[in-house]
């Protein structure tokens, strides 16, 4: 069923796509079936483009085709395109893989069977040539039904796929009487074909498990009723009950009742986290202990669990850069191998070879079967796919297959302080007033008034403090955020200040006695945050007080910093715009290898850059908002707490959907599993066929062989892909 988005082209991401649309083009997405490799997204792609569309996006792993197309294309159309390369089009998903592939399994097994018969009859000496050529020809033809298709199509279409080289073999050995070979060959590239789309499915499967998180029905308190509504009926500002065991339907905040929610669904976290009033819940996550009434606070589409799960299947779609290169290389080579095989069975007898035309041509045959790409082509997509669901399964949202790569090659990694290695959660542990004509309270209402215009942690914690302490609020104007510094503003028309050590330095008001009490501060691993007069032509400038803040260091932030060494990363530093004092005490406790305080954005933008320099791959770890320029420096941007950021998910590579560092090493060695299973996948793909295409101009080989070798190769990157599925525990490095 074709669904036209057209009027949804902001919602997109891609750059290709929002052109597309603006061009006066629709979108438009069909669910498919029988797709599972990219002869069939090819084809796809060839046969839409005859029809003038201009792009199409196969997500094999969704079962879906985005197309995009003129406007007054009728969808019909673009369907019976699809469907003539054999792909069907369905108005609805198949879930179970044997109904949606109940065919191809009858008709390898009937051929299988026939292959079998023909063999013990051979066997017994009851098999006469003719009736071999008549039992294996059905064979052949019953098998064929799932290759020869295909092949057709590919070749109107003037393409050379894996189907046309088998095809070719079977005809070819029955040209030479060699029957049960030809029927094997046919028969085995079906059944190689069946178990590879039986692994796309099991992919496929793991994904659609960590989408399908969310119920279809809420129950909406309304007149004094409770009644069973659609999660998309659901507004915003509606109130919801959910029962224990219940999940929650969409975002909200509880407003009755006391409970806990197993969030591990979201964010990977096994242990339940205490909900009560005014506390937020997520879509998704699961109710466990007692009801609650919650207000719903974001519409479907707007929710955590749905962005998650937009992205992770957009995800599919981004190709890692070794799967770009294996598609490249696969177009080349299919077509160089063909004109090889004609080579092999022509040149040689034309060149007067002791053995005659039958010999080089049947050794042709089996230089087509052992070419087939099929383990080249499987090596790169579900060993990807299979990264993503496993790593999303623990909470680590990961943007494609090129991030998931990049995971793997990290060598550094930058480290936001404040909400990545402490809990970001200040508190004033000192004050000192340094002006005594002024009472405190009027001290802690200054500090209050230009606080509250910002939502700093260290301001937050000034604020609280200051109303603590008999602050009032006055009315702030002039008000001017100084970059990496501090504010200012004018009250009650004094101009203000208040900010950090070195907005101090700036203004030149630090006073012997101001610089010893800062260091004393600062040597105590304490922020500090300083209130006074600004200078100005009627004012030299002054510090009224002086608030010394302290951090807590996450509990796990040390043990944190260890997995990552663990997990092969050479170096570790933290950026911060706190005091170097500080951070270097941070940097002492967990392990880090080197603190740099006192920087600016740009600052951090500098040392990623300076860290790329050398080490080439670089990990910038933040909150995905205030260090953007920073994550957008480094090879891969990691935002911390994406559960509980709206736009950390949006502004990184890699989100870690639990406010918890551990959760980076286990991103990062699942990161280096991936690429360490492409690369065997893709290495003894190419040695397989390497070697076995020697074998196959030396005459040691055989069809038997190509076709075990060329199957074997396939279920076996296949199987080793499918591994990435289990979710690796902690103390399997």
């Amino acid at each position: 069923m074709a669904h036209d988005h057209a009027c949804k082209s902001c919602e997109t991401t891609s750059t290709e796509k929002l052109d597309a649309l603006s061009a006066g083009e629709s979108e438009s997405v069909f669910r498919i079936s029988g797709a599972d490799c990219s002869d069939e997204v090819n084809a796809i792609k060839k046969a839409l483009a005859k029809i003038g569309v201009s792009s199409v996006s196969v997500n094999l792993i969704a079962s879906t085709a985005t197309v995009h197309h003129p406007k007054e294309m009728n969808s019909d159309k673009i369907r019976s395109a699809i469907e003539s390369t054999g792909v069907r089009v369905v108005d609805k998903e198949e879930t179970s893989f044997l109904l949606a592939n109940k065919q191809k399994v009858l008709l390898v097994a009937a051929s299988g069977v026939l292959i079998g018969l023909g063999f013990i009859l051979d066997w017994k000496d009851l098999l006469s040539d003719l009736y071999g050529a008549l039992l294996y020809g059905a064979a052949v033809l019953i098998a064929g039904a799932l290759v020869f298709p295909k092949a057709w199509r590919a070749l109107k279409q003037r393409s050379m796929d894996m189907n046309v080289l088998m095809s070719a073999a079977a005809i070819g050995a029955f040209s030479i009487k060699e029957y049960s070979e030809g029927a094997t060959v046919v028969f085995l590239f079906a059944l190689a074909e069946l178990l590879e789309a039986f692994s796309v499915a099991r992919a496929r499967q793991a994904i659609k498990s960590v989408l399908k998180l969310t119920p279809q029905l809420a129950w909406l308190k309304k007149d004094g009723a409770v009644v069973s509504v659609p999660v998309l009926e659901v507004k915003v500002d509606d109130t919801l009950i959910v029962r224990p065991g219940d999940s929650f339907p969409l975002d909200g905040v509880v407003m009755e009742g006391n409970s806990s929610a197993n969030q591990a669904p979201l964010t990977g976290e096994s242990n339940p986290v205490d909900k009560k009033p005014g506390d937020s819940v997520f879509a998704g996550t699961i109710n466990e202990a007692s009801a609650l009434t919650i207000k719903v606070t974001k519409a479907f589409q707007d929710t955590k669990i749905s962005r998650v799960m937009k992205l992770i299947e957009e995800a599919q779609e981004q190709k890692a850069p070794s799967e770009r290169f294996v598609d490249k290389f696969a177009k080349v080579y299919t077509p160089v191998v063909f004109v090889l095989a004609v080579l092999v069975a022509a040149l040689p007898p034309l060149l007067g070879s002791a053995a005659g035309f039958d010999v080089w041509f049947y050794r042709a045959l089996v230089l087509l079967v052992i070419a087939c790409p099929c383990a080249l082509v499987l090596a790169t997509p579900i060993s990807v796919v299979s990264g993503l669901a496993s790593l999303a399964k623990q909470g680590v949202l990961v943007k494609g297959g090129k991030y998931l790569e990049a995971l793997g090659k990290i060598r550094a990694i930058a480290l936001d302080k404040t909400g990545t290695i402490t809990e970001g959660k200040f508190r004033v542990h000192s004050f000192r007033k340094f002006d005594q004509s002024l009472p405190d309270a009027k001290v802690m209402s200054l500090a209050l008034s230009l606080e509250n215009m910002s939502s700093h942690p260290l301001a937050k914690a000034v604020q609280s403090f200051a109303k603590d302490n008999h602050g009032t609020e006055s009315m702030v104007s002039d008000y001017t955020s100084i970059a990496g510094r501090g504010a200012e503003g004018r009250i009650e028309s004094c101009l203000y200040f208040v900010g950090n050590h070195r907005l101090a330095h700036d203004l030149g008001i630090c006073s012997p006695d101001i610089e010893n009490y800062l260091v004393e501060l600062e040597q105590k691993s304490l922020s500090v945050v300083i209130i006074g007069h600004k200078p100005h032509a009627d004012h030299k400038g002054s510090v009224l007080g002086i608030f010394g803040l302290g951090d807590t260091l996450k509990a796990n932030a040390g043990a944190a910093i260890a997995a990552l060494h663990e997990a092969g990363i050479e170096r570790i530093e933290v950026l911060s715009g706190d005091n170097q004092k500080t951070v270097d005490a941070i940097a002492a406790q967990t392990g880090i290898d080197q603190g740099r305080g006192d920087l600016l954005p740009e600052d951090k933008v500098r040392e990623v850059k300076r860290l790329t320099a050398e080490y080439t791959n670089v990990a910038m770890v933040g909150d995905g908002v205030n260090d953007a320029p920073a994550l957008a420096s480094a090879t891969i941007g990691i935002s911390m707490g994406a559960a509980g950021t709206d736009t950390a998910i949006e502004t990184s590579d890699v989100s870690l959907m639990q406010d918890d560092l551990s959760q980076l090493a286990k991103a990062i060695r699942q990161g280096r599993r991936v690429l360490s299973v492409i690369r065997f996948n893709i290495g003894f793909a190419i040695a397989t066929k390497a070697v076995f295409l020697v074998l196959a101009i030396a005459g040691i080989s055989n069809l038997w062989l190509a076709v075990a070798a060329d199957m074997g190769a396939s279920i076996l990157v296949t199987l080793n892909a499918l591994r990435l599925l289990r979710v690796q525990t902690s103390d399997e490095g």
